[in-house]
């Protein structure tokens, strides 16, 4: 029986090892509200962090730890995704690549979470999305996104109710 074939999620031929900024977005499985809620203080909304999205939190800064030429530019933990922005400098001798960033991260708060529980659930969808940020005008635009995400959280393409 011959089974469907997946959407390539990558841009094909692109060096994603290569020096840069990287759009990355991370879905919770089954768009579960899973890592945080979104409240108003001081009169904008801001993600209240869950015990998942706090394990969450915790790795995405330990990233620059892990990998020293991937920085973190900005980010934002939302009920049911993640969105950073990544950096990698152009020195990576070890010649990183995000999806080994993304890998890495996903497993190691997957692992966190589930060091608790008899039975292991999944955390994150299979796969992540990404865009390759080509100029100044893109990063100032995607910066900005992220740092308005939980502003526009009712209007987001990700919202769901739960």
């Amino acid at each position: 029986m011959d089974r469907p074939k997946r959407k390539q999620n990558r841009l094909t031929g692109f060096d994603y090892s290569s020096a840069g900024k990287y759009f990355i977005t991370i879905c919770t499985h089954n768009r579960e509200h899973s890592l945080s809620r979104i409240i108003v203080g001081d009169g904008f909304p801001v993600p209240q962090l869950t015990s998942i999205g706090k394990v969450a939190d915790k790795y995405i800064n330990c990233i620059n730890d892990k990998y020293p030429s991937v920085f973190v530019d900005n980010y934002v933990i939302m009920p049911n995704h993640i969105h950073m922005l990544l950096a990698i400098a152009g020195n990576n001798p070890d010649n990183i690549k995000t999806g080994s960033v993304v890998g890495w991260f996903k497993y190691s708060v997957t692992k966190e979470c589930n060091s608790d529980f008899v039975e292991k659930v999944s955390i994150f969808q299979r796969s992540y999305h990404d865009h390759i940020i080509r100029n100044e005008q893109g990063y100032k635009m995607i910066y900005d996104y992220i740092s308005n995400n939980p502003s526009v959280w009712y209007i987001d393409c990700y919202f769901s109710e739960q």
